[in-house]
């Protein structure tokens, strides 16, 4: 910390990792004066595990569980993309309906990450309502889930060229009667929070981040949206089918921390939008591409063999990766999720990077704080949307 020896009455306060308002195991060693924050240290590390080199030790199949535990708040987006770097290595196409149903999956998860990012935001800043609100809306989607997975938070449910299982019989009505009635709750989430004055006295013009600070920054989703610039991976990159519903990027040009919040509330409308458009359109056909279970040549396994070793006997479906490399990337909830694929011609991957949105955003709290007071900082920490398990991995 750059601070002068003769400054004596400076206090260092560490917040964390123990801290509820810390959202996980994160650490801030924060240099006080007064109630004014003159300096702040983020320390990380405390829910490190490994994930990338577990990556490379480990089929895609037998990754996929791993991956839920990154943002374990967004699990379906973590899955996507463990499964999307794969699939354009090895150019497999994904049939239609799975697309749909992928879309439906991972908008009804961008709908459950905001709620629990909701929730937990106003708690941090005195408002202890919406916090019980949210997890009644949560609850339904985790239903949805469990429904269509059979696992309320690990679904497991993304595989190569599709999904695990096709929607059960009864699924679509009753997501369709989700949709209606959340629409209900987002407008209750507005009359509550958003034109409340000890709200607004809270997040008016606290972490003003500029247009180009965000990019410089290297800010994504929500946080580079609150600053007037209008980038959404799902319309950039066009992946999936998101080209086929009409649906707005939802952007503020305040940049605070009520932009960002405006920001995230809108998104939860326009999830609706895409989910109502794709559960109405959903066409029929094979929810997976059964081509590629079709694996290459007949092994002869030896002794110590892969196979042998790990999957007692029985030829596990492996996907070899070619000798390339890729970078794929999605829209999640927080940001642009990323990973950095090396494959080797094996069935493992050579190199797996995982670019987490949280871990990228939260690099401009230190400055953001700075020069505010102390309890501004929960202000802007909630504002930034972090989770420990993607920014640690």
């Amino acid at each position: 910390m750059n601070l002068s020896a003769t400054e004596k009455d400076l206090m260092i306060v560490n917040m964390g990792p123990h801290h509820p308002s810390m959202h996980g195991v994160l650490r801030l060693i924060v240099t006080l004066d007064g109630e004014d924050v003159v300096d702040c240290e983020p320390i990380l590390g405390y829910l490190h595990r490994g994930m990338e080199k577990i990556a490379e030790n480990r089929t895609i199949i037998q990754y996929l569980p791993y991956v839920t535990r990154w943002d374990y708040l967004a699990t379906m987006f973590t899955e996507a993309i463990t499964v999307n770097g794969p699939e354009q290595l090895g150019n497999i196409q994904v049939p239609k309906r799975a697309s749909y149903i992928r879309v439906i999956m991972l908008e009804l998860s961008r709908i459950a990450s905001h709620l629990l990012w909701l929730g937990p935001f106003m708690a941090d800043i005195g408002a202890q309502t919406p916090f019980f609100y949210i997890f009644r809306e949560r609850e339904l989607v985790y239903d949805l889930f469990e429904a269509a997975t059979g696992m309320r938070m690990m679904h497991n449910y993304f595989r190569i060229g599709g999904v695990a299982a096709d929607l059960p019989y009864g699924w679509i009505d009753k997501c369709l009667d989700f949709c209606d009635y959340f629409l209900t709750g987002i407008v209750e989430y507005q009359k509550l929070i958003t034109r409340n004055p000890i709200f607004l006295e809270r997040v008016e013009g606290i972490g003003v981040i500029g247009g180009e600070e965000a990019i410089n920054w290297g800010l994504s989703g929500p946080m580079l949206r609150a600053s007037g610039i209008k980038w959404d991976l799902r319309k950039v990159d066009h992946y999936e089918c998101y080209d086929e519903f009409d649906w707005e990027i939802q952007w503020q040009k305040e940049g605070d921390s009520l932009a960002r919040y405006l920001v995230r509330i809108s998104e939860m409308t326009e999830s609706i939008k895409i989910i109502q458009q794709a559960l109405e359109g959903i066409p029929g056909g094979p929810y997976e591409n059964l081509e590629i279970r079709c694996f290459d040549r007949e092994r002869d396994p030896e002794w110590n063999d892969f196979e042998y070793r790990f999957i007692s006997k029985k030829p596990s479906p492996t996907f070899e990766l070619p000798r390339q490399e890729l970078y794929a990337r999605m829209e999640a909830p927080k940001g642009e999720l990323g990973i950095f694929l090396i494959g080797d011609q094996s069935g493992f991957p050579w190199r797996w990077k995982i670019r987490p949105p949280g871990f990228i955003n939260l690099q401009i709290l230190p400055q953001l704080v700075k020069r505010m007071k102390l309890a501004d900082i929960m202000t802007i920490l909630g504002s930034i949307d972090i989770i420990m398990g993607e920014v640690d991995r």
